[in-house]
């Protein structure tokens, strides 16, 4: 690795450094690894085993394994009916503001990207959150731009505690934060927190991202411990597929989660699916991952960590979601805008990058109990 991307001693101001192992622990394993050396011996050995390891896991993203995807749908089917049943959540993500302080080059709300920028007001908010809850969902992902100056706490503070007077669900996806910081927003009434690590490859990461507190890459990292050790239910891990090699990438968020999940048995642990996609002013041209790929990555962690919950977000078309909620996905996005605003008055500022679904909550509950599922509206009760 990187030593001034990844050492504590390099944060910015305020930046908390932890206690931790993990991210050693996960670049140790992810050492070992090369997935170009498995065949297709190891991948059926791995799906012949009731609980894999990270070999066998590694074994399931390498190339051999893509002769066996008809065999790790089957199993990843069986693991998501035996903890989860036939039922589907739905939520909605809200943007409250797209001012950022960061240079990703592979994101809409990238500084240096001209866009219209705007963060909502107050009564903003709180009709964004009436109309959607007209919807009937009851789940609700709170997101900003990375800047501290125009989105500080206090604010994400008020937007989590007006949420929290219309949904069961309060997710937010923000900058990272402090251990403090966090445990203020559970009291706010946040129940989990998102954190996309982009690349998990240290070099890579330090070329998409040339400036701007995101830099620090192992900061990022730890996010989602400094949001358990301040109290929040639940963590969700993604890597941005197509910034790096998706392999590994996905590899490496996978064994992350999965140390994590052993330190804190307790903690909710989820995994995203996010691909790159195109953006206003942006370019278009990084990497490519296929919707194979990604059903192989899905298929990988259901079978991994069967009891994890697993999010398809609006990024993939409309055919892809609803196949792989039959196969491994607990979670989709349903109505969604990813400007600022959108749901209840006109967009106050531009999209983050373009989706593919653009389905609302009942075009996508239609579309679950047609294919024998159950969509759930409210699996949470805060108490």
């Amino acid at each position: 690795m990187v030593r001034d991307f990844t050492d504590a001693e390099y944060y910015f101001g305020g930046m908390e450094p932890i206690e931790s192992n993990i991210m050693k622990k996960t670049f140790s394993a992810v050492s070992e690894m090369d997935l170009r050396s498995y065949r297709g011996s190891d991948v059926e050995n791995a799906l012949a085993k009731e609980r894999l390891d990270i070999d066998d896991f590694a074994s399931l993203l390498s190339p051999a394994a893509e002769a066996y995807l008809e065999e790790m749908a089957l199993r990843a089917r069986d693991e998501k009916f035996r903890y989860f049943g036939n039922s589907v959540s739905i939520f909605t993500p809200l943007y409250v503001s797209n001012y950022c302080e960061n240079g990703c080059v592979y994101c809409g709300f990238n500084r240096d990207n001209v866009i219209h920028r705007a963060k909502l007001s107050v009564d903003d908010i709180e009709a964004e959150m009436s109309k959607i809850a007209e919807s009937g969902l009851t789940e609700i992902l709170i997101l900003t731009g990375e800047s501290r100056e125009m989105s500080d706490t206090d604010f994400i503070g008020e937007c989590v505690k007006a949420a929290a007077g219309y949904f069961h669900n309060v997710g937010v996806e923000v900058y990272p934060l402090n251990v403090g910081e966090y445990g203020y927003l559970h009291d706010c009434g946040a129940d989990y927190v998102t954190v996309f690590q982009e690349t998990y490859d240290p070099v890579r990461y330090a070329e998409l991202h040339p400036f701007g507190p995101k830099r620090i890459f192992s900061y990022r990292f730890n996010a989602q411990e400094r949001a358990l050790m301040g109290g929040m239910r639940g963590v969700a891990f993604g890597a941005l597929l197509g910034l790096g090699d998706f392999r590994r990438d996905a590899m490496t968020c996978g064994i992350h989660a999965y140390l994590l999940q052993r330190k804190y048995p307790h903690a909710e642990i989820s995994l995203s699916l996010p691909r790159i996609r195109p953006f206003l002013n942006g370019n278009h041209s990084i990497g490519t991952v296929s919707e194979s790929n990604l059903l192989q990555i899905a298929l990988a962690y259901r079978i991994f960590m069967p009891f994890s919950g697993q999010t398809i977000s609006s990024r993939e078309s409309p055919v892809f979601r609803d196949n792989i909620v039959g196969l491994s996905a607990t979670k989709i996005s349903a109505g969604v805008s990813v400007g600022i605003g959108g749901h209840a008055k006109c967009k106050r500022g531009d999209e983050q990058f373009d989706i593919s679904d653009q389905r609302d909550v009942g075009e996508i509950r239609k579309a679950l109990v047609r294919k024998g599922l159950q969509p759930v509206f409210k699996d949470y009760v805060r108490t």
